[in-house]
């Protein structure tokens, strides 16, 4: 066995795949240093996703020309000068490996200039190789071009995503820095467009207007809690606005992104009974704590991190979010305060004396007898109308007969015309009545309401209906789930879609990330019919919906966020497996925010739809639709 040291530019390579996994991890990485730098704006600019180009232009403090060639060199840094310092990092970065790895896997330019300085200066590098310096003139700060990302290693490049997703990645660090650092200004421009145009706010809560926007910022409230160990800030969202998936949760410690399943469990135990399973309410908490109790040196992106005892973390988050939720409380309370309230006169206790109530008195016609007279008062009653003598009311010819002369009611309506002679006047004209056929009674409604068998809703959840050996109950959910997993199957394999168009369009917002999911996958949510039409950067207009999901703008809403999270599964299975996968949730989540059955008629044409499919009696993920009640069950009952 041969053992030698490999070269720095191979080393550089390897290395870089734990701090560049993809363009989103240049964006942190650049970003942060801007901010470290100490830049009140910071420009991001990017072309195909990042794959071509990834610019990030500050106004720090810049470089000297020595250093802008150092900086590029492994494990160079400005934030450590010993071991202790590692024990009080407020800084993003501090390790001096995200530059070397980047310069690693792509071609890189630096124009960097100090305030203290006449002219800038030019730096290149590409393959971990330093390739030119040179004088030019530029602005205060540093300016990172970043071309052709891992043009080197073609295997990370072929890898990559598609430009939606990636850009999605991009976006979702972005967010994560612009929220950390209100006072600074950001921008982020996508191949020529403005996706964020941030100026320094005024505050946090504006901060998070701008970037998640002002639906997040309308339902969300304050947390505080200061103590020895860590002083808490930040915001929760209430309990009623809680959605599937998870979206605009944030933990942040010294200003420090990081990711936390325990401490999620805090915040998720503190809603407990306030939500209902399976949705996440927003929350966006920063922690400061003392720099010397969390370890932020656990992993190479940072995004980890270690306190010193994590579960007295946990138990002042929970009672402090707990308390606010209590504190902001979303019930009607009482309201004591009588200043300015007009009094409510009392009356006396002789009130009844002065001003008598009297109860109403029901009238009786003890004669009334509801066979007799064709159901009409009898004219010796307290109640009669002014019918006439014969018991209907006396009409003109010319009142009521719009055809000629002579034309008999008889001839006009048929046999069923009973014309009784106290019905009619002088003329032969007047009130007649139709005698009720019992028989043919219905006839007209009973092939639309029931063309076969009886059938019964159940409480808008099953459909009891007669099979041949007893009764049958079928499950409405379960039945549209059958149905319309057929349906979406046959609209990706053939492109057929049947598209329900929505009374009045449906605007939801649903940020710039999953906008980036809209977009990737717009053609084939066109192809199950779904009608979806961006509006500007973070909001989609819904026009139309598949057949069998409801329209209603709240479950529209709801749909949406569901459809998210279906969109945002990463498949990696089959092409064949994929249109399996895709159809059985599209049908799943059709089924639970579909409209209810509600009478006979959409129950049977529920029944037909299904039992024309291939296999009625199970989803597709092998769940029962029907059951069959035998005669012999039903004869034990008794």
């Amino acid at each position: 066995m041969d053992i030698r040291i490999l070269p720095s530019n191979i080393a550089n390579m390897i290395a870089a795949g734990e701090v560049v996994q993809r363009p989103a991890s240049v964006v942190k990485e650049l970003v942060e240093n801007s901010v470290d730098a100490g830049a009140d704006q910071v420009t991001v600019v990017i072309q195909d996703a990042g794959r071509t180009l990834i610019q990030v232009i500050d106004n720090g403090c810049g470089m000297s020309p020595d250093q802008a060639v150092l900086c590029f060199e492994r494990h160079a840094t400005s934030k450590l000068h010993d071991a202790e310092d590692l024990q009080n990092i407020l800084t993003f970065g501090f390790r001096g490996e995200a530059l070397a790895s980047i310069a690693a896997v792509a071609e890189v330019t630096l124009k960097t200039r100090r305030e203290e300085d006449e002219v800038g200066c030019q730096v290149d590098f590409a393959d971990s190789q330093h390739l030119a310096t040179q004088e030019v003139a530029a602005p205060r700060g540093a300016n990172f071009c970043v071309r052709n990302l891992f043009y080197n290693v073609p295997a990370r490049r072929k890898f990559l995503k598609s430009d939606n997703v990636e850009f999605k990645h991009i976006v979702s660090e972005f967010i994560r820095v612009a929220l950390t650092r209100p006072e600074v200004g950001f921008t982020l421009t996508h191949n020529g467009k403005d996706v964020y145009v941030l100026r320094p706010a005024k505050s946090l809560k504006f901060r998070i207007q701008d970037v998640l926007g002002a639906n997040v910022a309308n339902e969300i409230v304050d947390v505080h809690a200061q103590t020895s160990v860590v002083e808490i800030g930040g915001f929760v969202g209430r309990p009623d606005m809680a959605r599937k998936g998870l979206g605009n949760q944030y933990f942040f410690v010294n200003g420090r992104y990081f990711r936390s399943p325990y401490l999620h469990k805090a915040v998720m135990k503190a809603y407990e009974n306030l939500i209902p399973d399976g949705v996440t309410p927003t929350y966006l908490i920063y922690l400061d704590i003392n720099p010397q109790s969390v370890d932020v040196n656990i992993h190479p992106t940072k995004t980890e991190i270690k306190f010193e005892d994590d579960s007295v973390i946990f138990q002042i988050l929970f009672a402090c979010i707990r308390e606010s939720l209590g504190r902001n409380s979303f019930a009607d309370s009482i309201d004591f305060d009588r200043e300015g309230v007009p009094d409510i006169p009392a009356f006396g206790k002789n009130f009844d004396e002065i001003r008598p109530v009297f109860e109403p008195q029901p009238g009786l016609d003890s004669s009334y007898n509801p066979f007799d007279n064709d159901g009409f008062p009898s004219e010796s009653s307290p109640f009669s109308n002014s019918f006439s003598s014969g018991g209907y009311p006396s009409v003109q010819p010319e009142d009521v007969n719009p055809y000629s002369p002579g034309t008999s009611p008889a001839a006009m309506f048929g046999d069923d015309w009973d014309r009784e002679e106290k019905g009619f006047n002088a003329s032969g004209y007047g009130y007649g009545r139709f005698v009720e056929n019992r028989d043919d009674y219905g006839k007209l409604f009973e092939d639309k309401i029931m063309p076969g068998k009886s059938v019964l809703v159940l409480q808008d959840k099953y459909i009891i209906t007669t099979g041949r050996s007893g009764l049958m109950a079928i499950n409405v959910t379960r039945a549209m789930e059958r149905i319309l997993y057929d349906r979406f199957l046959d609209a990706l394999s053939r492109n057929a879609h049947v598209t329900q168009t929505a009374l009045f369009p449906v605007t939801v917002q649903v940020g710039v990330e999953n906008m980036c999911l809209f977009e990737e996958h717009s053609q084939m949510l066109a192809d199950l019919g779904f009608d979806i039409a961006p509006f500007g950067t973070d909001t989609i207009v819904v026009n139309g919906v598949p057949e069998g999901y409801s329209a209603e703008a709240g479950k529209v809403q709801m749909m949406i966020g569901d459809l998210l999270l279906i969109l945002a599964d990463d498949h990696s299975a089959l092409p064949e497996m994929m249109t399996a996968n895709m159809a059985s949730r599209l049908a799943r989540l059709g089924a639970l925010s579909g409209d209810p059955v509600t009478n006979q008629v959409e129950a049977q044409r529920l029944i037909d739809k299904l039992f024309a499919s291939e296999n009625p009696e199970f989803t597709s993920t092998g769940r029962r639709v029907m059951s069959l009640i035998p005669i012999d069950e039903i004869d034990k009952k008794f």
